[in-house]
């Protein structure tokens, strides 16, 4: 699952980080295998860990920004590929 959290509150561009990283931190109080990237933060795991990942950070945002929207993103199947297994080609690029 991809998680993108966007803090609405209309403060500084260092507000928003400090909200973004509440949100993240709610994330890792979760136990699951996490990236942090540029635009999201894409979970690992059961589904049911990742709805309640997903409404956690949600929920980080609303207690520390006041308001905002998160946006999911959600892959799953049977035979589910580690997302590292998905990127690896492109890590060694160097773009």
């Amino acid at each position: 699952m991809a998680i993108q959290c966007l803090p609405r509150g209309g403060g500084s561009k260092e507000e928003t980080y400090r909200v973004v990283d509440e949100a993240i931190a709610a994330i890792d109080k979760t136990g699951l295998k996490y990236t942090v990237c540029p635009m999201e933060t894409v979970v690992e795991g059961p589904l049911d860990q990742l709805w309640e990942a997903a409404k956690a950070a949600h929920e980080a945002i609303i207690k520390h920004g006041g308001k905002g929207m998160t946006l999911i993103k959600l892959y799953s199947s049977e035979d589910l590929d580690p997302a590292e297994e998905k990127v690896a080609k492109y890590r060694s690029k160097g773009h």
